[in-house]
């Protein structure tokens, strides 16, 4: 089959590379000039599945409400507010029920177990060189950290996902370069987990998607796409839309205008998170692999030659606009945790980057209704730990055939009950 993909990020990048390897004939549209430079360009980098979950949860609208005036507050609702996300967010507080929760859940979690085992076939077989590590920690500050933690350790072990609960000098053998100025409580170590450079990735698969004749056609921005006997990509300066069997939308939040033309209404928003990067100083001051300060909902994680601090999510506000408390916080976390692990005044990187979220939370992976048109688009803050298994299935299902893993919770179909 002839088949288009809209979008070179990591989900885009990871479905060219399965659809080529089935040997279909596939071009990706791409309006950056390289793949990997929106969402998937700085993110925290770590595959955990047990701590994959959606975002929608009993309490979490009284845990926004209550953040709001905190200073360090994870969780942020900034004005303006534009129709689109007050809508989302009408549908978000309905979807915090616990029957949905708990389906939200055992649904990503499954593709999450998934996406980790494809990633690591993908991996060794190309063999693909990235900066990323193994282990993950999750530290507890506060008694109520680890009273909070207990009824998602219990889901860890009827999942049978290995972690251990460690003291703080346990957890000091594991992370040896652990402030001792900053008091905790304990930890809970996942030795199973990882930290990877998300962007290096892609641009390897890329490459690796290229060799098996997948086309990349960048600095391209899609205008249309046509629903005709045969879908057709129109492109922003051309003149003829370029027809395809199959159209399969990985473009994140700006698929939700491209599909809207075509009947296809998604409530998909922008959820910003925040990030920073710095050259390590001192390896014995930096962290080993991955930390989440389960307090602050912060995660700092070793890539290679540079540590990289994570957290934050905004919903509302201008895009372009920096959050200066955001960034206040991942400062905070870092210094509490890891001081003088990073080069924080020597061309220190700041991001902010927009995560497509679906009020439920698990993405949309499958048939749109619209003959040709299929979906790869959602994952929120969780794209890179569903993607590869995101992209498996979608080819298989491309192909007819059924996927490895039950892909039910991820259709379409949900959105309309």
């Amino acid at each position: 089959m002839k088949i288009a993909v809209i979008g070179a990020g990591i989900i885009g990048v990871t479905t060219a590379y399965e659809l080529g390897q089935d040997g279909h004939e596939v071009t990706v549209f791409e309006r950056r000039g390289a793949a990997a430079e929106e969402t998937s360009f700085a993110n925290a980098g770590i595959i955990a599945p047990g701590y994959v979950t959606p975002w929608a949860a009993p309490g979490m609208p009284r845990k926004v409400i209550g953040q709001m005036l905190q200073r360090h507050a994870g969780i942020r609702v900034r004005l303006p507010l534009a129709r689109d996300e007050l809508a989302w967010m009408w549908r978000w507080y309905r979807a915090c029920n616990l029957e949905q929760y708990l389906a939200s859940r055992t649904h990503m979690r499954r593709l999450a177990f998934y996406s980790r085992a494809r990633l690591h076939t993908i991996r060794n077989a190309l063999r693909l060189e990235y900066d990323r590590s193994d282990g993950y920690m999750v530290l507890l500050r506060t008694e109520r950290d680890r009273d909070m933690v207990q009824p998602s350790l219990q889901v860890l072990r009827e999942a049978g996902v290995a972690f251990r609960q460690l003291e703080p000098e346990q957890a000091r053998m594991v992370e040896p370069a652990l402030n001792t100025d900053t008091p905790f409580q304990g930890a809970i170590q996942l030795p199973d987990d990882e930290v990877g450079n998300c962007r290096q990735f892609a641009l390897l698969l890329k490459n690796e998607a290229q060799r098996v004749g997948v086309t990349f056609r960048f600095n391209c921005s899609v205008a249309a796409i046509v629903a005709d006997a045969r879908p057709a990509v129109q492109l922003r300066g051309e003149p003829q839309a370029q027809p395809f069997d199959a159209i399969v939308m990985c473009a994140g939040v700006d698929s939700a205008p491209l599909l809207r033309s075509l009947g296809i209404a998604l409530p998909l928003i922008a959820v910003h998170g925040y990030s920073l990067s710095a050259s390590i100083r001192e390896p014995l001051n930096a962290p080993r692999s991955a930390i989440m300060d389960e307090h602050y909902k912060v995660a700092i994680t070793r890539l290679g030659n540079r540590v990289r601090v994570a957290g934050g999510a905004e919903v509302g506000g201008h895009a372009s606009r920096k959050n200066l408390d955001t960034l206040r916080t991942l400062y905070k976390v870092l210094q509490d945790w890891f001081p003088g692990a990073a080069s924080i005044h020597n061309g220190i990187q700041e991001w902010k980057g927009a995560r497509p979220m679906l009020p439920d939370g698990p993405p949309i992976v499958g048939a749109s209704g619209t003959a040709g048109i299929w979906l790869n688009l959602g994952h929120g803050s969780s794209g890179w730990a569903l993607s590869c298994g995101s992209a498996r299935a979608l080819a298989d299902a491309i192909a007819g055939k059924a996927p490895e893993i039950d892909m039910q919770g991820f259709d379409l179909s949900r959105l309309a009950r």
